[in-house]
């Protein structure tokens, strides 16, 4: 069974070393950490059995939310993880009572870019060349229609 909670700077220290080659490429650990320190941030963890298999992020800017990433440990994907961590965040971010979150995913990642489409995001622009100076980004939007 998968628990999702708030991450720790104990979670962090579980995985900071393992970040590179369990994770994929990601953050140097500093920013993550800086990340976890952040007010603004808020990150959980999927743990099973104690042992963490996912971690998701999001920032609270004036105007949205944005998510600023869901990695799953390589060894668990295909599991339902993401699944699990997306709908969190956006749990999260409707208790902000912001209109909407945003985020950016590599054109590449169709598995990635399918799971946000059945989760209601949908395509709003491109950033060209934002991964690596390489690949383009897609900015997908989820919009909750919160009248105030």
């Amino acid at each position: 069974m998968i628990k999702i909670e708030e991450m720790t700077l104990q979670d962090f220290e579980k995985i900071k070393d393992i970040l590179q080659h369990e994770f994929d490429e990601f953050w140097k650990p500093s920013i993550l950490k800086s990340e976890l320190e952040n007010e603004l941030s808020k990150y959980i963890v999927a743990k099973r059995n104690e042992e963490i298999v996912g971690f998701a992020g999001i920032i609270i800017l004036p105007d949205d939310v944005e998510i600023t990433n869901i990695v799953t440990k390589k060894s668990e994907r295909k599991k339902g993880i993401g699944k699990l961590l997306l709908d969190k965040l956006i749990e999260m971010a409707k208790q902000t009572e912001k209109e909407c979150i945003s985020l950016e995913v590599n054109e590449k990642n169709i598995p990635a870019i399918n799971l946000y489409k059945t989760s209601g995001f949908e395509e709003v622009g491109i950033r060209k060349k934002y991964y690596n100076g390489i690949d383009n980004a897609i900015i997908m939007t989820k919009n909750f229609n919160i009248h105030f």
